[in-house]
């Protein structure tokens, strides 16, 4: 990014949001973009954001299912819209748009934390070096996309992006930069979608790629994470025909998991 262009801190960019009309508005800036498209971890966390607007007395996020269904960039504008509210869960969706035309759909659910008679939590985090011995890789023949600024990513274990490796199977530390408490929740979603799919790992050159759907269960009331740093474990099952079946988790960095997600990837190599 050069050094001109402006720069928005991810928690600066949620409190611009304003109400117009029933919509959600907010300018993204091109630090945000990944190619021609704003990165879409910052797009669901922007329809997470006005959905906590719309309906402020929400519970805890549990799960969200989220289709990009094209490009996103510029001014943006975010119509929550409730589709059942019971005693303890909520189902809201979200529909995003820009000046590039439609770009997303969320569905997010939300439920009350009760008691459980039964617990049983089966998804350890993997043994890792810690922050300080791995480092934030730089792909061989391009830059980073823009938005990459405002996270910090280390490999931690598995073949590189753009490594030509035996398989997609790697290991992240991941740390938003420039985000604040208040927004942990949407935080946590952005900065999941922050590394590449691990099947870019395969690669020995850059191939053109989009995410295409991504659904993300979320597996404690609190996501946040001690020092800012989270583990994250991706593995793609599957890649054939142009597209990766990737499973992703992630830890905070003391071991509670936080997340688990499901992502179909569109391969253009």
């Amino acid at each position: 990014m050069s050094t001109d262009q402006e720069v928005t801190r991810f928690d600066t960019l949620l409190r611009q949001m304003v109400e117009t009309e029933g919509h959600y508005c907010v300018n993204v800036g091109p630090d945000w973009m990944q190619g021609r498209t704003l990165y879409g971890g910052i797009s669901a966390a922007l329809c997470l954001r006005a959905v906590r607007l719309a309906f402020p007395e929400l519970p805890a996020l549990r799960s969200a299912l989220i289709a990009f269904a094209g490009p996103s960039s510029g001014d943006v504008h975010i119509r929550p819209s409730m589709l059942r509210q019971g005693k303890s869960a909520a189902f809201v969706t979200a529909d995003l748009t820009s000046e590039a035309g439609f770009g997303v759909h969320a569905t997010f659910c939300f439920g009350a934390s009760r008691e459980s008679t039964k617990r049983q939590v089966l998804l350890e985090m993997p043994s890792l070096p810690t922050p300080d011995e791995v480092y934030r890789p730089k792909p061989k023949d391009r830059v980073l996309p823009h938005f990459t600024d405002h996270f910090d990513m280390r490999v931690a274990k598995g073949g590189l992006p753009l490594s030509g490796a035996p398989d997609a199977d790697i290991c992240w530390w991941l740390k938003a930069l420039d985000s604040h408490e208040e927004f942990a929740e949407a935080t946590l979603l952005a900065l999941a979608d922050a590394p590449p799919p691990a099947a870019l790992s395969l690669y020995d050159r850059f191939t053109p790629l989009s995410t295409m759907t991504w659904m993300v269960d979320f597996l404690a009331d609190d996501p946040r994470s001690p020092d800012g740093w989270h583990a994250a474990h991706l593995k793609s099952e599957a890649i054939a025909d142009g597209y990766s079946a990737q499973n992703a988790y992630v830890w905070a960095s003391d071991g509670k998991p936080l997340l688990a997600c499901r992502q179909t990837v569109a391969l253009f190599g």
